[in-house]
């Protein structure tokens, strides 16, 4: 492998393995086998598991951005735009046919790690905040196409927005109850963004 495909090879694996398992108890020997890179491999790369968690979530987001950008395209209205995250959320974090609710392995990576692991911290604030501007957009729409009520303070909606969905997904994990949380969360959603109520389920997403 050229040394693009190894970096790459590791990115890929950790993300596989974190998401299957959880940061702490992945280890940079099961990294390597799994990726069949050696240990010297991995250190050319990467100084540390930490280093490499942290530009695996880059890894990820770059990934994922792509999604983001089509389930808030200007193409469509901002309540459509709406209904498209959360018919998103509704899909790939809720798998019916295992009963089961993944949450998101990088933020619970982030409480299993130490204070003195800051670059970890650092790169899941950077992702987080990233997720919140995409929420921020959507509530600017929204408040400008008449969506909301008059009151709402649109940088707390879109922390709330993203606080939220990661808290559900925890909560539903926790429960393994698919139902409650696909019950709960456009609701809770429309509440916290401050939607009017006429427009709540009003829209299909695309």
């Amino acid at each position: 492998m050229s040394a693009i495909e190894t970096r790459e090879r590791l990115l890929s694996t950790a993300l596989e393995l974190i998401w299957q398992s959880n940061y702490s108890s992945v280890g940079v020997n099961e990294i390597c086998k799994q990726a069949g890179v050696t240990k010297g491999g991995f250190y050319h790369h990467f100084e540390s598991k930490a280093q490499l968690f942290c530009e695996a979530t880059d890894y990820y987001w770059k990934s994922v951005k792509k999604d983001f950008d089509a389930l808030f395209s200007p193409s469509n209205s901002s309540l459509e735009q709406l209904e498209n995250v959360l018919a998103f959320i509704l899909r790939t974090k809720l798998d019916e046919e295992n009963d089961d609710i993944p949450g998101c392995a990088f933020f619970s990576a982030g409480t299993q790690c130490g204070n003195n692991e800051e670059k970890i911290q650092e790169a899941l604030r950077e992702m987080s905040n990233a997720s919140v501007r995409y929420n921020l957009s959507l509530v600017r729409a929204l408040a400008g196409d008449g969506y909301l009520e008059d009151n709402v303070d649109h940088e707390r909606a879109a922390r709330y927005m993203h606080q939220y969905i990661q808290g559900v997904l925890i909560y539903g994990k926790v429960h393994r109850n698919l139902p409650l949380v696909r019950d709960d969360l456009p609701e809770a959603v429309y509440r916290l963004l401050g939607l009017k109520r006429e427009y709540w389920f009003s829209a299909k997403p695309t």
